[in-house]
């Protein structure tokens, strides 16, 4: 089942507005204090998705920004994620790494 069929089924008294043509790019609902819950897409599968469906990375971004972020249709537009996670892991996971390699190369302490 998709991401999307299964909002629908957990939140059938909902109302959702969609994202025409991006149904495989729904990560969740966002729901913030004051505001009815909204779908929430993954950016990046939304450019991904405009280049498979055959425009260039810039053609994507370009469309991305005036076509759909911009387009405010009520209280129930969706929202479009930008997702971080791993930007940092990277960077950590190298931090750690030396860390394991200064504690291999350091004598042990332990008595």
């Amino acid at each position: 089942m998709s991401t999307l069929g299964f909002i629908m089924e957990q939140y059938p008294d909902s109302e959702f507005m969609k994202a025409d043509g991006f149904d495989d790019c729904v990560l969740g609902v966002c729901e913030s204090a004051g505001s009815e819950m909204i779908l929430a897409y993954d950016e990046i599968k939304v450019i991904q998705k405009l280049v498979s469906d055959g425009m260039t990375d810039t053609e994507a971004w370009e469309y991305y920004f005036h076509n759909i972020v911009c387009a405010y249709m009520g209280p129930l537009t969706p929202c479009f994620i930008t997702i971080y996670a791993g930007a940092e892991s990277e960077e950590d996971q190298e931090e750690e790494e030396e860390e394991l390699q200064q504690q291999e190369r350091s004598p042990d302490t332990e008595e």
